[in-house]
């Protein structure tokens, strides 16, 4: 499983912002909308919660027959796919620039 999982970031997120941020903020509105945030942020833990783990199974494999030097036709392919699929969740910006 890729590491920080999606409920690792958004756990961080939530401890960063409540227990650095939100303690500083005296405006009564901006203090107000943070909370909501936190609220949604909570929301969107508890949603990816839900959502099944990921089954790596398959690229755990790929990675070994590779180590054992037993490298599949269309490997490079596959793992570029992989790679910008990831990209394209993880920094979108960084893929536009790349291609």
């Amino acid at each position: 499983m890729e590491r920080p999982t999606p409920q690792e970031l958004t756990e961080a997120i939530t401890e960063f912002l409540a227990g650095e941020i939100l303690p500083t903020l005296s405006d009564h509105r901006l203090r107000f909308r943070m909370l909501v945030a936190l609220n949604a942020l909570s929301i969107v833990h508890r949603e990816l919660e839900k959502l099944p783990p990921e089954d790596d199974g398959e690229q755990r494999e790929l990675a070994a027959r590779i180590r054992a030097g037993a490298v599949p036709a269309g490997t490079l392919a596959r793992v570029m796919a992989d790679v910008e699929e990831r990209l394209r969740i993880a920094s979108p910006r960084y893929l536009e620039s790349y291609r």
